[in-house]
């Protein structure tokens, strides 16, 4: 390709056109450099909240492993009826029982124990961070893209510098999962605060209510039910990276997953998968059944 300039020729070639110019803006190796500078300077911080998360996963899990299989069991029947109807207490009750067959009992307990660990976190912090963007928008603009990154990235990223501050096992899959889960709480919490019925907030205002009188008494209890949908969807995001969590040391039935994959055992791969599939079966069903009579009661008080 040519083009003749005044006295010259000017020559592009189309093929370094076509490549990108030798740019380099290291994005990676400042976010790395941040990562080793929080490891060095805030390793005591690190450590504390190693042995208090270390301490917590390892007391509900012997909570749990405590439980008699059948009363456990019953438990899941019982919820699954309340929240539910018979039909589904008695299937979720079944599907326990598979479990149980499957010699995956402690496995499914150490998940469970993952989970709620990892759902309770997300939900203290969480739920604060809700309520503040519901109040402050600039606060609500700043934190979307931030929330959107949490959400978007893969998973697989989150635990890589978890395993610069924590050594490998549980504690880094639920600082990881908590990363991972945390945004649809926040995000359905600002939501369900700000739809909230203007005329019914004017109304406790009306009333001389202070700001945390019309939080406690109306705002919340009238964004509970979406509050929920959040809740639900934050539990199935802290499920789905139980297979993930294995990969940094994280035990129970993400790890025999990755077992399975490891070995090519397409039998126990199978059960671990399936084990999964059942328990987020049911607490997505007994969580959206919660959501639903919450729904209910709004519209009766209503």
């Amino acid at each position: 390709m040519c083009w003749k300039g005044v006295g010259a020729a000017v020559l592009i070639s189309p093929i370094h056109m076509s490549e990108f110019p030798d740019i380099r803006i290291p994005i990676g190796n400042g976010v790395e450099k941040f990562i080793d500078f929080l490891a060095e300077n805030f390793k005591a911080f690190f450590d504390f909240i190693f042995v208090i998360a270390s301490m917590s996963i390892k007391g509900l899990e012997s909570a749990l492993i405590s439980i008699p299989w059948w009363v456990f069991i019953i438990i899941v029947f019982l919820l699954g009826w309340y929240f539910t109807n018979v039909y589904g207490g008695l299937l979720f009750s079944f599907f326990m029982f598979l479990v149980g067959s499957f010699n995956l009992w402690p496995e499914m307990m150490t998940t469970v124990a993952i989970v709620l660990i990892s759902v309770l976190l997300s939900l203290i912090i969480g739920i604060p961070l809700g309520i503040l963007m519901a109040f402050n928008k600039v606060l609500s603009k700043a934190m979307r893209p931030l929330l959107d990154a949490m959400q978007t990235m893969p998973s697989f990223v989150y635990l890589i510098p978890v395993i610069f501050f924590f050594p490998l096992g549980n504690v880094p899959a639920v600082i990881a999962t908590v990363i991972y889960a945390l945004p649809p709480v926040s995000r359905l919490t600002e939501l369900g605060i700000r739809n909230v019925n203007k005329e019914v907030v004017e109304s406790a205002q009306s009333f001389g209510s202070s700001t945390m009188q019309m939080l406690v008494k109306v705002q919340l209890p009238q964004a509970l039910p979406t509050m929920m949908a959040g809740i639900n969807q934050t539990t199935m995001m802290a499920l789905a990276m139980a297979v993930v969590g294995s990969m940094v040391g994280a035990q129970g039935l993400g790890e025999r997953v990755l077992y399975a994959i490891n070995r090519i055992d397409i039998s126990l791969g199978f059960e671990a998968g399936i084990s999964i599939v059942f328990l987020a079966i049911i607490i997505d069903r007994i969580t959206g059944g919660i959501a639903e009579r919450l729904q209910k009661h709004r519209r009766e008080d209503s």
